[in-house]
């Protein structure tokens, strides 16, 4: 079909086609006060429009539907993306969030671009979005927008299988002052408090979150050398935002830390009770956006900066006493880190053409690991020696600081050439220093094919830059780098429908295709590339509105994908998984919500002779207050409702033959008092 491209939008209009006529929605904007405007998405293009016609597969998830869910971070409000699938990290084995989409599943998530009001949150270190297992919290998360398939045309590196943008609240969305408190499970409690006004000129919202949890301590039967015991998952936070405007300025501060950090099953993959790491994140943003700078001219600047620390408080034990031979205290040790990022761009508007929006931008970014510091009673080369705690250094040192600069321009043009039709083409140059140069185009079409049927035909290219740890680890007893790496290429072709049969019910279908070339892999321990991989499959979304007090919110995924070298499974990620939700207000002043997340079909990979990962259905409930404008709202949620044992894939039966365990029945409160 995909060879082919006449043939999808008859194929397409063939299944949704010859829809009734339908009368406006009266209540529309009642609705969309209820659960949250989702009908509208800026990060498919970079400009706000409607996700029937955005070219891209996309999901917007809201504040009002994140608290439906009863979401208390990031990874829980993106279970209701079609076709993503959260595991855990499996390189580490210390249980950071790994996204997968499409059936693109890494060791550490390096796959999935996440932006903070469009800017990169992306460690160097690992390539991924958080290098230690700090889940965003969602007080103050104005809403999240997705797009599935490549990125790389507008965003850069990363932006292969999906991006991911948090919107945080504005003064605005806030409007007032708020603050909650939440406790449940796992001696789990937080405090928070939420405030945005305007005055005299200025937009000033703050937000400040800070607690501790215990975390799960479900039973690992075997870890890597045999062991038995809890998982050690605790950890305190502490997260803060100050937003200031004023005019067309705009300047945002963050400050993320995750203190006294358990690291899951341990580093190596052998239990370390004792363990712990501290992660510290400092962010910052200026921007300046002038609309009408000059007649169909708009313009925005933006400098960004960015710290991270990655500190051990006690050394790690990597293997404990008496299994390495030599070692009677156990292999240990302490490798710290310290990163910074500078990123500069411009980006400008011009609708001065007849039927064209076209978009430039360019942009410089400085990323580098400045400091790096190991101690350690063991040395690699030229063989495993026992010795003294003592500080590394040279190749001895797990990573020696490294740099790398990146400079890169984009074009795009969306035209609207014809009546309900719009084609949107765009090409990105990206040049690292330490690599070279890629670029990547994109190619949409879109056609309202009737006044509640769009369809879409989409190609496009993205790539994923390797990171330090892959060209630039030296003495890792689990990795070592490779300085003439690659990076990882896709190529995707997509197709997809959105079909409004009534004002109530909303209904969309993707069908993808994509080829993966120059896979970063291990041999051994050092990185190389190879690695190809050919995948397909599907998405369907449903939103169907029984009247004011019922919304039933439901997707179905399918994707397969293959490793070209053994033509087996890729491994890991779910070939099905099905959602659905069902918000409920049949009470006055109360809603009802209830999920469930059906993920099956995961199989191993090539060479992992271990029985098929199992299946699992997990039910969530949430009972909430509305929410007044002044005055207490509640929520009790249940996660986990029937204590399902649900299992996230390990990668090698040499590491944890049993996989990861993920936390039992769940009980989460949450009060807040909005002034």
């Amino acid at each position: 079909m995909f060879n082919h491209p006449r043939v999808l939008p008859i194929l397409l209009f063939a299944v949704f086609g010859n829809p009734a006529l339908a009368e406006p929605l009266s209540d529309e904007d009642e609705l969309a006060q209820a659960y949250g405007d989702t009908s509208f998405v800026s990060i498919a293009t970079g400009t706000r429009q409607q996700i029937r016609k955005a070219p891209a597969a996309a999901t917007v998830i809201t504040a009002d539907q994140i608290a439906s869910m009863g979401a208390r971070n990031l990874s829980e409000a993106l279970v209701a993306v079609p076709g993503m699938h959260i595991s855990r990290n499996r390189l580490q084995h210390i249980y950071t969030p790994t996204y997968g989409v499409r059936g693109i599943l890494g060791d550490t998530s390096p796959h999935v671009l996440m932006l903070v009001n469009g800017i990169p949150r992306t460690s160097a270190y690992l390539g991924n979005p958080d290098e230690e297992m700090v889940e965003l919290p969602v007080d103050n998360i104005a809403r999240i927008e997705v797009i599935r398939g490549p990125g790389s045309a507008v965003y850069g590196a990363d932006a292969f299988a999906g991006t991911i943008n948090i919107v945080t609240k504005t003064a605005d969305d806030i409007n007032g002052t708020q603050f909650g408190l939440n406790a449940g499970s796992f001696n789990s409690r937080h405090l928070w408090l939420l405030h945005g006004r305007r005055h005299e000129g200025w937009e000033v919202a703050g937000h400040l979150r800070f607690g501790s949890t215990d975390g799960s301590r479900k039973h690992i039967e075997s870890d890597a050398i045999g062991q038995s015991g809890p998982l050690n998952l605790q950890h305190e936070d502490i997260d803060a935002q100050l937003d200031l405007g004023i005019d067309q300025f705009r300047w945002r501060a963050a400050y993320t830390l995750r203190d006294k950090l358990g690291t899951g099953l341990g580093i190596a993959g052998v239990l370390d009770p004792g363990g712990r790491v501290r992660s510290e994140r400092i962010s910052s943003d200026l921007s300046w956006s002038s609309q009408n700078l000059a007649p169909d001219l708009d313009l925005n600047l933006q400098a960004a900066f960015m710290q991270l620390a990655n500190t051990i408080p006690a050394a790690l034990t990597i293997y404990p006493g008496g299994v390495i031979p030599g070692f009677p205290d156990g292999m240990q040790g302490v490798p710290d880190k310290w990163e910074r990022q500078a990123r500069f761009s411009a980006t400008a508007v011009h609708t001065g053409f007849n039927d064209h929006r076209v978009r430039v931008g360019l942009g410089h970014d400085y990323l580098e690991i400045h400091r790096t510091r190991e101690s350690k009673n063991f040395t690699l080369f030229p063989y495993l020696t026992p010795r003294p705690m003592y500080e590394a250094s040279g190749a001895d040192l797990f990573l020696s600081p490294h740099s790398r600069k990146l400079d890169y321009f984009y074009l795009q043009d969306e035209w609207s050439f014809a009546r309900s039709w719009t084609l949107t083409g765009g090409l990105r140059r990206d040049y690292y220093s330490d690599f070279g140069g890629t670029t990547n185009p994109r190619l949409a079409l879109v056609w309202e094919a009737a006044h509640d049927l769009t369809t879409k035909i989409m190609y496009g290219t993205a790539f994923r830059a390797p990171s330090f740890i892959e060209q630039y680890a030296s003495g890792n007893p689990v990795a070592l780098g490779n300085p003439a790496l690659k990076p990882e290429k896709i190529a995707t072709l997509e197709a997809g429908a959105t079909w409004r049969p009534t004002p109530a019910l909303q209904t969309s279908l993707n069908l993808f295709r994509h080829e993966i070339s120059d896979l970063i892999g291990q041999s051994g321990n050092t990185y190389l590339n190879g690695g190809k991989q050919n995948g397909k499959g599907g998405e369907f979304e449903l939103i169907w509105d029984l009247g004011y007090r019922l919304r039933l919110t439901g997707n179905y995924a399918y994707q397969k994908n293959i490793d070209v070298s053994t033509g087996r499974d890729a491994g890991y990620a779910p070939h099905h998984r099905f959602y659905l939700r069902a918000d409920w207000r049949g009470l006055p002043g109360w809603q009802f919500s209830s999920q469930i997340n059906r993920v099956a079909d995961r199989h191993r990979a090539a060479g992992d002779q271990r029985p098929e990962i199992p299946d699992y259905t997990s039910v969530d409930l949430t009972l909430r207050s509305d929410r007044p404008k002044q005055g207490w709202d509640v929520s009790l949620s249940i996660y986990n409702l029937f204590d399902t044992d649900i299992r996230e894939p390990s990668k090698t039966a040499a590491g944890i033959p049993f996989d990861y365990r993920m936390p039992g029945r769940t009980l989460w409160l949450q009060g807040r008092y909005s002034l």
